[in-house]
């Protein structure tokens, strides 16, 4: 018998897959603007989309906050005492004025956004299989694993979002991680590390965090890129091994890892690519996704620079526009509007999202 989970509930279909909450985002007296991060980059993601009308706040799904029981699906209780101080939550999101800070401070202003975000990932996950796609605005903390966090990552999503499908929803057995943030996805490769049922392609500079050679194990295809290598090569290699890691196996579920880290310019990534190039890049994923019938949920990890949010929306918008999302959701848009807004909000908070 598995535990109570709200994450599952039924989601109205006149909702598109796409999972946000205003809570996914760190605001903290000017502290965030200590992290490279752009700490409210989800907000803006979707301020975006509202302004190009692809979205408004009664069609998007509404993330919960994951439970500790939720969290207890991968995590161990020992990790989970441990983000109890102070100190070891600034060590994992490398902010250190944190460990200045009480700890309920710590949990409500940086790991509740965190635990929203971990929510909404696994909420897509189900989303993505009933639906054949869905985007999770945040998440992607591709750095933890069951027992430690690391590279602003605490909770550690793709592992709860995959192992939530395998328990709970019937056919799902096989799952392809497809990562191509700049940086090693240690994390979920520490996890499923002897588990069959996972394939992961990893697509990463090697020559930066976290440097993890034991989890490396794990990567059943593996691509490690020179410093800023550009457009034209990344784009051949994302489709090559793309195509070639869903060729070698078909899996039940795709979980896209979009880190926009490889952008030209950022300060950790030490990659090339520019913003066009990115989103080719999630094209060329969904294409082949799309083209062999595998439900993929795309997260977005990742990425530290102002103009990333920006570049995260046109994709999304371009994903739209190339019919690779969409087209059963938005079918009548106009007309459903009426629907929508007598509905009310989709998804289970009921909150009314304001404009970030």
């Amino acid at each position: 018998i598995f535990h109570h989970t709200e994450l599952y509930i039924s989601i109205p279909r006149t909702c598109l897959p796409i999972v946000y909450h205003p809570d996914y985002n760190i605001t903290f007296m000017g502290l965030e603007k200590l992290h490279p991060f752009d700490s409210g980059k989800w907000g803006k993601v979707i301020c975006y989309l509202k302004e190009e009308q692809f979205i408004h706040d009664g069609n998007i799904v509404g993330a919960l906050e994951a439970t500790e029981e939720d969290l207890l699906v991968v995590h161990t209780k020992h990790y989970l005492n441990r983000l109890k101080w102070s100190l070891v939550v600034a060590t994992i999101t490398e902010i250190p004025p944190l460990l200045f800070l009480p700890n309920f401070l710590v949990q409500r202003k940086v790991l509740k956004p965190l635990r929203t975000q971990t929510g909404g990932t696994i909420m897509a996950g189900k989303l993505a299989i009933d639906r054949g796609w869905a985007i999770n605005v945040g998440g992607g903390f591709h750095h933890c694993s069951s027992d430690r966090g690391g590279g602003f990552c605490a909770y550690a999503d793709i592992t709860l979002a995959i192992k939530f499908l395998f328990e709970r929803v019937q056919g799902i057995s096989k799952a392809t991680i497809i990562d191509l943030d700049a940086h090693q996805g240690n994390g979920h490769e520490r996890d499923f590390m002897d588990d069959r049922r996972v394939f992961i392609m990893d697509m990463y500079n090697p020559y930066i965090y976290p440097r993890d050679e034991y989890a490396k194990r794990a990567i059943k295809r593996k691509v490690e890129l020179e410093w800023g290598t550009e457009d034209f090569e990344y784009l051949q290699k994302v489709h090559l091994h793309s195509e070639g890691a869903l060729n070698e196996v078909q899996p039940d579920i795709i979980v896209y890892n979009a880190g926009t880290d490889i952008l030209d310019g950022d300060p950790l990534g030490g990659l090339s690519i520019s913003p066009q190039g990115i989103v080719k890049r999630d094209e060329i994923v969904f294409r082949a996704a799309r083209r062999r019938g595998i439900p993929i949920l795309m997260i977005t990890s990742g990425g530290y620079q102002k103009k990333t949010a920006r570049i995260i929306a046109n994709s999304i918008l371009n994903l739209f526009q190339q019919h690779l999302i969409g087209a059963e959701a938005l079918e009548g848009d106009r007309s459903s509007s009426l629907v929508t807004s007598m509905m009310g909000h989709c998804g289970p908070s009921g909150s009314k999202f304001s404009a970030v």
